[in-house]
């Protein structure tokens, strides 16, 4: 009889293709790993993984198990958050991930006044890519998501919480002149530094200003922060949403920034959710509280100054 146990077991070893580090994340042994996975595939009386001292593959049935395997979970997940949501919202556990470029500035917003109003919520926060986090929500590993749109959403659901604009940010010496608004044209692709491949903010950034990338200075930056900093030391100039404006720009009299001159909002944040979840009324007063907290923000920056 195959268990949720063992389940488990095998996604994690396809994560990891390694039985030593699936069992650590499992907090197992090794040979218990072994053994347990072994059992299972005796009772389905084929192999789900090929494994020798060097290498761990899946099987063309372990695929098909495996995909199987992770729509049980998602469901085996949402019949603990339906039990969950009977006790009311924000009163249980959510794993929650969120994209490089927002987690930074959004977290630090949110989370203090979160966990003062709701004491008995326990938050398990992932930081990954939007591409990766849409599969950890589907899969059930997540609970929700917060992600940048557009983004292909597969078939998840999204509640949209904010809308913001781009900003090209410069140093001061390498600005002509200063200006409220700048066109994309107006901007020299061959100073514009941009995140790595990957992040879907690089891809928004490109389509809206309908540049190539390969006419873009290649960083390897993995964050905004670093961007900046490399903006501050006249290396080139950068477009960064208004949410990280007030932590990241702000504080340097040496830089300026322009909004980007594009119909906007450039970008929309919101919740990714599966559609039968089924403690969705945690994941809409997440929503509500997110966006009353972001107004708040906004609304205390002075007159005339972006966030």
């Amino acid at each position: 009889m195959v268990t949720f146990k063992q389940l488990n077991y095998a996604l994690e070893i396809e994560k990891t293709l390694n039985f030593k580090k699936a069992a650590g994340h499992c907090f197992i042994s090794a040979s218990t790993l072994s053994n347990s996975i072994l059992q299972l595939e005796r009772s389905l009386g084929a192999r789900i993984f090929e494994r020798d001292n060097k290498k761990v593959l899946v099987t063309p049935f372990g695929r098909s198990f495996l995909e199987k395997a992770k729509r049980v979970r998602s469901e085996m997940e949402d019949i603990n958050e339906l039990a969950a949501g009977f006790s009311g919202p924000l009163s249980q556990r959510l794993a929650v991930g969120v994209i490089p470029t927002i987690a930074p500035f959004l977290l630090p917003l949110v989370l203090p006044q979160l966990q003062q109003q709701y004491p008995d919520l326990t938050l398990k926060i992932a930081e990954s890519t939007s591409e990766s986090l849409v599969q950890s929500v589907k899969s059930g590993e997540l609970d929700t998501a917060i992600l940048a749109l557009p983004f292909p959403l597969q078939g998840l659901l999204s509640l949209k919480f904010w809308s913001e604009d781009f900003f090209l940010v410069s140093h001061r010496d390498r600005q002509s002149r200063a200006v409220d608004g700048i066109g994309a044209k107006e901007i020299d692709p061959g100073e514009l530094m941009l995140l790595d491949e990957g992040h879907c903010l690089t891809d928004q950034v490109l389509e809206l200003c309908r540049i190539a990338a390969e006419s873009t200075i290649n960083t390897g930056a993995s964050s905004l922060t670093t961007l900046v900093g490399l903006v501050g030391c006249k290396l080139g100039q950068t477009l960064v949403p208004e949410m990280a404006l007030g932590p990241l720009v702000s504080a340097n009299p040496m830089l300026t920034s322009s909004r980007l001159e594009q119909p906007g909002p450039h970008r929309e944040i919101a919740l990714l959710v599966r559609p039968n979840y089924g403690n969705m009324a945690s994941i809409e007063l997440l929503r509500d509280f997110f966006f009353d907290r972001l107004n708040e923000a906004r609304a205390k920056q002075p007159s005339g100054e972006q966030e």
